[in-house]
């Protein structure tokens, strides 16, 4: 995915979407995907069966209207069909899955104005922690179809940056789980640990990219050779508090960056407030917001600092899933006045059910 902008005009980006009105943007975006002639082949079939009318919608609270969305009609359905056709056909670009780990994996096309859009958050992210550009990094983060895998490249490109590629395979770490195959889970971290020890051992490294099991297995096998890293830079939804600690411990001067999200829509993880206890992220407004929903009633927003799902609003102007309840729980977080959304902390997986084994990511 070779983003089209430079490093200058994705900084630019990021401060133009946060002075955005949400309700404004919404209408947008619905008179997009509705539009008779240039709307997104699956909204205007499902027009016909709604009993309002989007185009009547004015304001983002009112998208409860669409009701929660259901993922698997990603897995069966053509990702063009949820593209607007006023996007010039024929569509070119990658096709991007999420999940595939509990069932078939959901697919979505991203767009250039999409890739883009993931691009400069990613980038301001990045800032926000203290990532210097120029570093020398290591990348062993999953890849192939997986967005998350894109990163390394904007690593090098935009941030001017060194890196090494180590790759990831959730999906075949879950199936050894799921399978009770333990042992040859460990095989395959050794595996992975093994590869990045290799570059730790005989190159100059400043940040590795990876998931928190990746750290933790690093930490317990080559505690040494983690020290010396400036930082990392996590993903996933294993980043606890207890886990934020023992890395700090870990890297006496080194910073903890994270990220939270999927294909469909992603947050920047925000420095804690009480040294790791909570962890926050806020969403890549105003393409993606975040609400914490009641576990049991996904009607009822939770109160500040309570618990509940996640439930993703997905708001590109190339992209519209609205109301995705997520297979994570978060805190409700205020963000301050710098954001005009909502945030999560101290993300972890949905504890109304326990079939689903997070292993490595």
């Amino acid at each position: 995915m070779s983003v089209k902008a430079s490093k200058e005009e994705l900084q630019g980006l990021t401060d133009d979407w946060l002075a955005r009105d949400l309700d404004a943007w919404t209408r947008h975006v619905l008179r997009r995907h509705f539009d008779p002639e240039g709307g997104s082949g699956y909204w205007l079939k499902r027009r016909a069966e709604l009993d309002f009318d989007p185009l009547e919608i004015t304001r983002y609270d009112e998208l409860s209207a669409f009701g929660n969305f259901d993922l698997a009609v990603l897995r069966d359905l053509d990702p063009g069909e949820f593209v607007p056709q006023s996007v010039p056909r024929p569509l070119a670009g990658r096709v991007w899955e999420s999940a595939g780990t509990t069932g078939k994996p959901c697919r979505v096309h991203y767009t250039d104005a999409m890739s883009v859009h993931w691009a400069a958050w990613r980038l301001r992210g990045r800032q926000m922690v203290g990532f210097r550009p120029g570093a020398v990094w290591i990348d062993a983060c999953p890849s192939g179809p997986h967005l998350v895998g894109e990163e390394a490249d904007q690593l090098a490109d935009i941030d001017g940056s060194m890196v090494y590629s180590v790759d990831l395979d959730p999906r075949w770490i879950k199936t050894l789980i799921r399978g009770g195959q333990l042992a040859e889970m460990n095989r395959y971290v050794d595996h992975v640990i093994e590869q990045v020890t290799d570059i730790l051992e005989s190159r100059p490294v400043d940040y590795l990219r990876t998931t928190p099991a990746v750290v933790q297995a690093l930490i317990n096998r080559r505690p040494e050779l983690t020290a010396k890293l400036s930082g990392v830079y996590l993903g996933g939804t294993q980043l606890t508090p207890d886990a934020w600690q023992r890395f700090s411990a870990a890297m006496p001067d080194g910073v903890i960056g994270a990220t939270y999200g999927n294909t469909f829509g992603n947050a920047n993880g925000l420095p804690s407030p009480d040294g790791g206890e909570t962890l926050p992220y806020v969403p890549n407004f105003p393409h993606t917001t975040m609400t914490v929903v009641d576990r049991e009633n996904p009607d009822r927003v939770v109160e500040y600092g309570e618990v509940g799902r996640v439930r993703l609003m997905v708001l590109h102007e190339d992209l519209f899933l609205p109301n995705v309840l997520e297979r994570d729980q978060a805190i409700r977080f205020r963000t301050s006045d710098e954001w005009p959304c909502d945030g999560v902390a101290n993300v972890a997986p949905l504890q109304i059910s326990t079939d689903k084994p997070e292993g490595l990511y």
